[in-house]
């Protein structure tokens, strides 16, 4: 794990980056925002942390370490003693943590459950769509009481790493760290009026196969009965209404991704 610092004092914000080792956007943004050294209110750290996985391209070495907090010192793999370490460096920290994703190019704010660092933060970042993870979180960092989880855009792309980038820039801005950035070169970014707000009802399973295609678009719904994705050719259907949130065909080896219900906005 990796660690640095803007500014002087016990920062009470943070920035977490590679979690996942094929996650390369966030160490991106935070590496520019490094050799940037801007100015800063209030303190803030910068965490790269599976440099190891990082190193190998790879999701995790042993286990996923977004499963594996709150860790243990002495686990048995390296990514439960790693939890342990990163969730005691962002113990105290409103933080910000940066994944992507392969189902959806555009950036999306993730909650365990809309509290008031969220109705405060959400509405002044750069996203049109936040999820609220309510159980559905088993021993990922969002349980932080004070964790927003951003996917930043498709894993792997140069627009996931310009919007990490931004991202951060806006989080920092929303938290009284730093001032609002002049000019036009976060124009990528959504424009949006309000956040559209899903909380996830579950996982949508894969069946067993060897090729899956899903044929519907996130954030869209789906009627009972309209067929949403494909496994070796077969279509599978909706039983009841439901919106697909993180839905791919390939972002998971044992699921599709979530159905979630469409449960208001935040202004």
């Amino acid at each position: 794990m990796r660690i640095h610092q803007l500014g002087e004092g016990q920062p009470e914000l943070a920035v977490v980056a590679g979690i996942h080792g094929d996650e390369p956007c966030g160490v991106e943004a935070v590496e520019r925002l490094v050799a940037e050294d801007p100015d800063v209110d209030r303190p803030v750290k910068l965490i790269v942390a599976n440099e190891e996985a990082l190193e190998q391209g790879v999701r995790f070495l042993e286990e996923d370490l977004n499963r594996a907090f709150p860790g243990d010192p002495d686990g048995p793999t390296h990514e439960s003693r790693l939890a342990h370490e990163l969730a005691r460096e962002v113990q105290g920290c409103t933080v910000l943590a940066l994944h992507s994703t392969q189902s959806y190019a555009e950036p999306i704010a993730v909650i365990d459950t809309v509290d008031e660092i969220a109705r405060s933060l959400a509405p002044l970042l750069p996203v049109d769509v936040l999820i609220e993870t309510d159980e559905h979180t088993d021993g990922r960092l969002i349980e932080h009481a004070h964790t927003i989880e951003m996917e930043c855009g498709l894993q792997g792309s140069d627009g996931a790493a310009e919007n990490a980038y931004w991202l951060v820039r806006a989080f920092l801005t929303a938290s009284n760290a730093m001032s609002a950035p002049v000019g036009d070169d976060h124009e990528g970014l959504p424009e949006r009026d309000d956040v559209r707000v899903f909380r996830l009802d579950g996982p949508i399973p894969k069946p067993p196969g060897k090729e899956y295609d899903v044929v519907v678009p996130n954030f869209e719904k789906v009627e009972a009965g309209e067929r949403f994705a494909l496994a070796d050719g077969e279509a599978l259907t909706a039983d009841e209404p439901f919106y697909p949130v993180l839905l791919s065909a390939e972002g998971y080896d044992d699921i599709f991704g979530y159905a979630a219900e469409e449960v208001g906005t935040l202004e």
